[in-house]
């Protein structure tokens, strides 16, 4: 026997083939797993067009705060308000953030969404039924991320509103 040819070792190759074989095969379907629950978290939303005569509809009186003065140690939270004059359900969701300092909270009927930043994004999703509001509170906190000055920041809430598929609600503060 000359010292290219396999000498037993066939079965051993063939072993680490296979466990190879079937952690890509888990790894494959753990990914799977998690993208179909990413996708349920989310929730259904209903979707409308501008032409259909019953829809939602969103609206908001303000959009822009002024925090005032802030030291960096200091944490200041807004409530804007988002009413459905429509006739079908609002929804809200995919909370979003400009920064990492600053929060997004949405609350229907007394119930609280997750906390959603830049970071992390709300998989989140409410109804406003017709006739009713949604509060969402953004809170800045510029230690995170402390600069000084002036100072804006945005939070993004996504409707299902054909006129208003993405709200942007904008804090602005000086910073000592």
């Amino acid at each position: 026997m000359n010292k290219y040819q396999n000498q037993g070792g066939g079965s051993s190759d063939k072993t680490i083939y296979w466990l190879i074989g079937g952690f890509s095969l888990l790894a494959l379907l753990g990914i799977g797993l998690v993208a179909l629950g990413e996708s349920k978290s989310q929730g259904q939303v209903a979707s409308y067009t501008t032409n259909d005569t019953t829809r939602p509809k969103t609206v908001v009186k303000t959009k822009f705060f002024d925090l005032g003065n802030m030291k960096v140690t200091d944490e200041k939270t807004v409530e804007f308000a988002i009413e459905n004059s429509g006739d079908k359900p609002l929804q809200l969701f995919k909370g979003s953030s400009s920064c990492g300092c600053t929060f997004g909270q949405i609350v229907i009927n007394g119930d609280k969404s997750p906390e959603f930043s830049m970071h992390s994004k709300s998989t989140w999703t409410g109804s406003v039924n017709p006739g009713e509001k949604a509060t969402l509170l953004v809170t800045y906190k510029p230690s995170i991320m402390p600069v000084k000055g002036e100072v804006s920041r945005a939070v993004y809430v996504s409707t299902n509103d054909p006129d208003n598929k993405e709200l942007t609600f904008t804090v602005k503060a000086f910073v000592e």
